[in-house]
């Protein structure tokens, strides 16, 4: 009987168990399959850690809920992400603080599209648990400035409060960077050297307000778009000039038509790497 109901068993799981699809499958930097689990205990040890989206990916969404929530029943957490920028800090922190709802936040603070069904969910879990929330990312309109104004030398005529929102002058930059020498060659003939520099100013000032928001002792957990920490560069290239002695953590998301190995170019992209089905839906 016992025999009879262990083959029965098997059968089932050969029938069904292989014929599940897998949406997303997570992998280290050397490509090897690892679980979520494995992820999370690899990642509470860090200072610091960057997780990298397709910002329109419902998988990285819900993995960046999932993981805040599992990282906070572990460290003290500061949160903060590219999607708000630094001259919002101020209704980002009313609305956390609840004086002001969410109507007020998306009337006064310049809110991406898809803020309400994939960012709204990390900064009311931020609001509940009484944790800072960053909003890191540089002005977008100082980040054309530098495009449309030929380099760094454009935001020289800015303020003292518009420089508030921005990594301090000058800005340090490496244009052999892999990554930024990858940005020219994708852009082909719209290429310039001043794009580059947007990028960059980007990365300068996350990385300046991830610092200036960081407390010894507690993890700064960052969302942000993938390219900004892929192969340890953007970001994390900030981060380490001016603290080499913090531990980094770094998450990137791929899409593949097969999930189930990880392609060569995704290697070593990031410590842990989210392969997400191609067919996946997407949230815009």
């Amino acid at each position: 009987m016992k025999k009879l109901l262990f083959l029965s068993t098997f059968t089932l799981y050969l029938t069904f168990g292989y014929a599940q699809k897998a949406p997303y499958i997570i992998y280290n930097a050397k490509g090897k399959k690892v679980s979520y689990e494995k992820m999370v205990k690899s990642l509470e040890k860090k200072d610091m850690v960057l997780f990298g989206e397709l910002h329109n990916n419902p998988i990285s969404h819900w993995l960046q809920y999932e993981l805040t929530s599992d990282l906070y029943a572990k460290r003290p957490l500061i949160l903060g992400a590219e999607m708000i920028e630094a001259d919002n800090q101020d209704e980002l922190d009313a609305y956390l603080a609840g004086t002001i709802d969410y109507k007020a936040l998306d009337s006064t603070a310049r809110l991406w599209n898809n803020h309400k069904t994939d960012y709204a969910p990390l900064v009311d879990f931020a609001k509940d648990k009484k944790l800072v929330f960053v909003a890191s990312n540089v002005p977008r309109r100082y980040a054309s400035l530098v495009y449309k104004g030929g380099g760094f030398q454009a935001l020289d005529t800015l303020t003292q409060e518009e420089k508030s929102w921005i990594a301090p002058l000058p800005i340090a930059y490496d244009p052999e960077l892999p990554g930024y020498k990858n940005m020219l060659a994708m852009m082909g003939d719209h290429a310039t050297p001043s794009i580059v520099m947007a990028q960059a100013i980007k990365d300068a000032t996350m990385a300046h307000f991830i610092l200036k928001n960081y407390k010894e002792g507690s993890m700064f957990l960052h969302y942000n778009g993938a390219y900004h920490s892929n192969d340890y560069e953007g970001i994390v290239w900030y981060l380490k000039k001016d603290r080499p002695d913090l531990q980094y953590g770094t998450i990137s998301t791929v899409m593949q038509d097969d999930v189930h190995q990880l392609e060569a170019e995704n290697m070593g992209i990031a410590d842990f790497i989210i392969c997400v089905d191609s067919n996946m839906t997407t949230t815009y």
